[in-house]
């Protein structure tokens, strides 16, 4: 069994990425504050540039807001065509030159150095790949060197833009210490902030809390926080596979003709898919709707659509694909809807286009179907 003394995982971030492929694409963006995101007043952002950030902007903020902090910042929308490729193109690199590496989102990747040591030098090696991911994609990179997944993402984190940074076996807690709880992964604002009204504002001050009483104070997820905060994860590196698609379909007892029923169970699922896409954060590019007669004849029919994983989205377009799908008017017996075009995506829907307000209903929304499963919430459209 591997111990942490004989573990080397390294996380790579390609930095500001969405930003950095559009300065690949237009250098006279170099140096300036850009926001990729929704341009309207509802629209949020989605990446900044390092620029923008001296202003107080981040992520996720209301592009309204951030436009109040830098007026002469450029916006720009995303185009996600131009990310996938260059995402495709890192994970290719690292693909050739390791044996073992786990994609995470977009454009973040763990990779599993183990032994490495005996042989090169985990260092060394990290080194090389950050280097060779640069001079193949021209996007800046950072990676953190530690025994686990957390603590290098954390390493990762504190050493951005353009950086490199190991934390030698044994060090992790000293590392950790006088970081900002917030640093921590899974501590979200209202966990932070229960903290913070505790008087816990550092890792030290929280990885010395007795895990009982973090159990009693935030369940299950207090036991996991002591862990992290005491530099302990076991987590695997996953080995990374390319989903091709994901889909559901349903054979009815009954053929029907009931465009009412059949719009209700496309509904139903589409709800369950796409909460599995934000589930692996994942997005999705092209939506297809199938259909089977009572004569067993398939018919189907696809769209490509801006990436998105918001299934109020996914499900107008499938209802349109299946008003134009149903002309033969006899009965079906088959309907089914798949996602194909997948790519990595961390953002619980499409940050690109939808308001701050969206965002936060969705995560309300998967944070309860994850607490009670997926049929503790549903649409009023899918049942009749």
């Amino acid at each position: 069994m591997l111990t942490y003394s004989n573990r080397h995982i390294t996380h790579l971030d390609l930095d500001t990425f969405f930003v950095s492929v559009e300065q690949l694409r237009n250098p006279r963006l170099l140096g300036k504050p850009v926001l990729i995101g929704g341009s309207n007043d509802r629209g949020v952002v989605a990446s900044c540039s390092y620029e923008a950030r001296r202003f107080g902007i981040h992520s996720a903020m209301p592009m309204h807001a951030a436009l109040r902090l830098c007026r002469h910042a450029i916006v720009l929308k995303s185009d996600f065509d131009a990310y996938s490729k260059y995402s495709t193109l890192v994970t290719d690199v690292i693909r050739d030159s390791v044996p073992l590496f786990e994609k995470a989102s977009i454009d973040e990747f763990y990779v599993d150095l183990t032994g490495m040591d005996r042989y090169h030098g985990c260092r060394l090696f990290s080194d090389e790949l950050k280097a060779k991911v640069t001079k193949e994609s021209g996007l800046p990179v950072s990676y953190g060197l530690a025994s686990n997944k957390l603590i290098s993402k954390v390493a990762t984190n504190e050493i951005k833009p353009d950086g490199q940074l190991e934390i030698p076996f044994g060090n992790e807690k000293r590392f950790l210490a006088p970081l900002s709880i917030m640093k921590i992964p899974g501590i979200g604002k209202e966990t932070g902030y229960k903290l913070l009204k505790m008087g816990v504002e550092t890792v030290k001050v929280l990885s010395e809390i007795p895990v009982e009483l973090m159990q009693n104070l935030l369940g299950k997820n207090g036991a996991e926080l002591w862990r992290r905060a005491n530099g302990i994860d076991d987590s695997p590196v996953i080995p990374y596979q390319e989903q091709k698609s994901i889909s559901t379909e349903r054979t009815f007892q009954h053929d029907t003709t009931d465009m009412n029923f059949l719009n209700s169970e496309l509904v139903k699922m589409t709800e369950k898919i796409a909460f599995q896409l934000r589930q692996q954060n994942r997005l999705t590019g092209c939506i297809a709707v199938k259909l089977k007669y009572s004569d067993h004849e398939p018919h189907s029919i696809q769209r490509t659509i801006p990436y998105t994983n918001a299934d109020d989205v996914l499900f107008r377009i499938a209802r349109d694909l299946l008003v134009i799908l149903y002309q033969r008017r006899m009965l079906i017996r088959m309907l089914g809807i798949r996602f194909t075009h997948l790519i990595p995506g961390t953002y619980q829907i499409d940050l690109f286009n939808d308001s701050q307000e969206m965002i936060q209903l969705y995560q309300s929304i998967d944070s309860i179907k994850k607490r009670f499963g997926e049929g503790a919430l549903v649409r009023a459209r899918s049942i009749l």
